[in-house]
């Protein structure tokens, strides 16, 4: 995979630093209706994808927001072209100040081990969640060694939605792009499916 080849790609990530104080820790649909109240085109844009915040570990609801806390959006290069010379914007997470600073932009790159912190999942059943992966991977033509990691929960407006963190490694370059891109399963926009570049399986 070559410079160019990379910048080619129609899909990025737009990184965003974050200032705030505190989030839910379960705050991916607050999140997600934050940010449709900001730009009301995203819910209706292909393949925009979400990646969860990282808090600071503990036990609260209420978690404290690191001081190098960011949020990923994953756009077409299009879109992320209209939103890199905007303002800041300020949003209100489930009561709480977020405010989105100027971005930056990531290419995507390949990388032969990919992870995500959440694929949501039908059940809590791990059988028939790589079941349902192993057919996904197989729709985009993806290969690679699958570790099913651990099991938790999001909390959205419709309900429960029980995902499993999710590493494959072995990816060659093209694949490893194409799952980027395309990722697996519904909630993109909840941070479910969303792979990013990860150096060993130590995160699963």
């Amino acid at each position: 995979m070559t410079a160019a080849d990379t910048e080619l790609c129609p899909t990025v990530d737009l990184i965003f630093p974050l200032s705030g104080r505190f989030l839910p820790r379960d705050h991916a649909q607050a999140l997600k209706d934050a940010l449709c109240r900001a730009w009301p085109w995203l819910e209706a844009e292909p393949l925009a994808g979400v990646q969860g915040i990282k808090l600071v570990p503990g036990l609260e609801p209420q978690a404290m927001l690191s001081g190098r806390a960011k949020l990923l959006l994953r756009l077409s290069r299009q879109r992320a072209n209209e939103l890199i010379n905007a303002n800041a914007i300020d949003l209100e997470v489930a009561g709480q100040a977020l405010r989105l600073d100027v971005p930056h932009v990531r290419e995507l790159v390949a990388h032969t081990t990919l992870y995500a912190f959440h694929v949501a999942a039908t059940d809590a059943d791990e059988v028939a969640f790589m079941a349902s992966v192993t057919q996904a991977l197989s729709g985009l033509g993806v290969g690679g060694e699958r570790v099913c990691g651990k099991r938790q929960q999001l909390t959205l407006a419709s309900g429960v939605v029980p995902t499993f963190s999710l590493m494959l490694h072995g990816l060659a370059p093209e694949p490893s792009l194409h799952l980027q891109r395309h990722g697996i399963g519904p909630h993109r926009l909840l941070g479910c499916g969303i792979f990013i570049p990860h150096k060993s399986a130590a995160a699963v």
